[in-house]
């Protein structure tokens, strides 16, 4: 088995170094492995498959070396200056930022949803928002078979999802990250604000799904909600289908679907919940059932660790899937 040259730009960060044991747990075939970061986690040290790494700051020159695959973890900022810069060196990018996601020409991938898309890459592939990711796993079965109208997104994201800073707000009870503060709150805030009255990752999740599902008839709409939770997003995701549907049936399409694992036992009190998901790679599904005041409504519940499948686990399946490319 060919071996690659992969490099992680922001690989002291929480996706980054989430992918790095990603890379580990799955046995990715690493040749050799460069980290970066930016100046001020330069020179940290790592440790991979009982390897000590040096951290290095990133710079144009960086990518003048052997690298087969670049996953970018560090930001929109830092992929908008050095990707272009890498994919001119022949380097495959795998980008976890939202700067080439809506890119006509870049391919925007959930492995489990439609992996044909890879090959259309011109030396991007980007990973979709983490709220997407999860979203799109349950409704891909449902499109395929019955077609969807209207989809209604209501998240409730971790605050994992804005990184360190949103972390380190909700275990010392600060307001220096967040506009206020998180500890026993909520609020409908994440990303900016738009002219439209919506925020950019409501945007992200609308644009996102229907560019994934190759439709943009889809009425979609989302209120995004940042919660007091470390890790895991969840999501209440109503649905408007075009044909008319079985539950049992329907219950049986998801979970026969790769990726995802059904929590569906109301009798039982067994429904998914974020402190059940983190550290896993499946996307969770539960409280399925009919929504009565429409015709062919459905409501479902889908939980995700955001940090591993909604970003580090689905980029390095993408990673795993190009790799053929190589052969």
């Amino acid at each position: 088995m060919r071996k690659f040259n992969i490099a992680v730009i922001g690989a002291t960060g929480l996706v980054g170094s989430t992918i790095l044991k990603l890379l580990e747990e799955r046995n990715f075939p690493i040749d050799n492995l460069f980290l970066f970061s930016s100046r001020r986690s330069a020179g940290n040290k790592l440790k991979f498959e009982e390897k000590e790494y040096i951290v290095e700051e990133l710079e144009k020159k960086s990518f003048n070396r052997d690298i087969d695959i670049a996953f970018f973890a560090a930001g929109g900022t830092v992929s908008n200056r050095f990707v272009p810069i890498a994919v001119k060196k022949g380097i495959q990018v795998i980008d976890n930022s939202s700067v080439f996601r809506m890119d006509k020409d870049t391919p925007l991938v959930v492995p489990e949803v439609n992996p044909e898309d890879i090959k259309f890459n011109r030396g991007i592939i980007a990973n979709p928002n983490c709220s997407t990711i999860q979203s799109v796993l349950p409704l891909k079965p449902i499109y395929d078979k019955y077609g969807i109208k209207r989809v209604i997104y209501s998240t409730y994201q971790s605050v994992s999802g804005s990184g360190l800073g949103g972390i380190k707000d909700l275990e010392e009870g600060n307001i220096e990250f967040y506009p206020y503060q998180i500890q026993n709150n909520v609020f409908p805030h994440i990303d900016d604000f738009l002219d439209n009255g919506y925020t950019k990752e409501e945007m992200k999740m609308i644009d996102e799904t229907k560019k994934i599902l190759k439709d943009d008839n889809i009425g979609i709409t989302a209120t995004t909600v940042r919660v007091p939770v470390k890790y895991g997003h969840s999501i209440s995701i109503n649905v408007e289908l075009e044909k008319p549907f079985k539950l049992e049936e329907l219950k049986k399409d998801l979970e026969d679907f790769d990726g995802i694992v059904v929590k569906d036992d109301i009798k039982n009190n067994i429904f998914p919940m974020a402190i059940d998901v983190e550290g896993k790679d499946k996307v969770y599904v539960g409280r399925i059932r009919r929504d009565f005041s429409l015709d062919n409504g459905l409501n479902i519940w889908v939980v995700a660790d955001n940090i591993r499948k909604g970003a580090a686990t689905n980029a390095v399946q993408i990673a795993e899937l190009v790799t053929d490319k190589f052969e």
